[in-house]
């Protein structure tokens, strides 16, 4: 009992290391092939235009994964993209909460914290159905391929940079990066009371930052859904724009560069 009331006192280095734990095993999970029949690696190519890949066993067909294991997948790999991006806001809610806290209930500030990022992953499980609801329905057009699970179509490819390109310009979408990249303002705005309180806290950041991140998620529908070179660097552009001073800067840029990568996509 006194060892477990000296850990709860660290509760700051408990949350992290937990946030820091998760993140690893969801890498770990998603190296493994994420139980998508095939290995990560096998899965990944540093491709441009993926359809003009050839597949690796051409004419070999492969049925659409099952639904819970593609459910499975998105989450995991929106928990690996996504917790390091959430960690500011836990932490600093974890800090308020010990200033706030009475008579030393440390135990209490560490569940409401799991209750917070708790709320914010849940979020990105309801971005991960849909996710795979829209694979399957490509993957049944024949539009992404059921091996790799990329593109095979220049007009999909060509539509979804295109798109993504131009959100990174939208005006909605910096007002949901304002709310994703400024923790002790988002705090300050919806602090609530109570593990509900947290876990409500945790769906509201998460419903922004789905907000701001969604489209470029569905760049993984061009590059390869289980592309781990393509999910590292979603991953790094999303830390990138929470942490940069330039942040919007940064945005700009990758929006012209994914517009100016569809029109050569339909030329190549």
């Amino acid at each position: 009992m006194i060892v477990l009331e000296a850990v709860l006192r660290r509760e700051r280095t408990l949350v992290a290391a937990g946030l820091a734990a998760l993140t690893l095993f969801a890498w770990a999970y998603l190296w493994q092939g994420a139980g998508m029949g095939m290995s990560a690696l096998a899965m990944t190519q540093l491709v441009l235009f993926p359809h003009l890949t050839p597949e690796l066993m051409p004419g070999m067909a492969m049925p659409p994964v099952a639904w819970s294991t593609a459910v499975a997948m998105w989450w995991v790999m929106m928990i690996a993209m996504m917790t390091p991006s959430a960690a500011p806001l836990v932490l600093l809610y974890g800090r308020v909460m010990r200033h706030a806290a009475a008579q030393g209930q440390t135990e209490t500030k560490v569940v409401a914290s799991a209750f917070l990022a708790l709320g914010y992953l849940l979020v990105w499980l309801a971005f991960s159905i849909v996710a795979t609801a829209m694979l399957h329905v490509l993957q049944r057009a024949g539009l992404v391929s059921n091996m790799m699970l990329w593109s095979r179509s220049a007009a999909l490819s060509a539509t979804i940079l295109a798109a993504a390109g131009c959100y990174q310009f939208s005006p909605l979408r910096y007002a949901c990066l304002k709310h994703c990249r400024g923790p002790a303002q988002f705090l300050a705005q919806h602090m609530r009371a109570g593990n509900l309180g947290a876990l409500r806290m945790g769906f509201e950041h998460g419903a922004w930052c789905v907000g701001c991140c969604w489209m470029l998620m569905t760049l993984l529908f061009v590059f390869g859904v289980m592309n781990l070179l393509w999910i590292a660097l979603l991953a790094g552009l999303v830390l990138a724009e929470r942490l940069a001073a330039s942040s919007v800067f940064v945005g700009r840029i990758v929006g012209g560069v994914l517009i100016a990568w569809s029109i050569a996509t339909l030329v190549v």
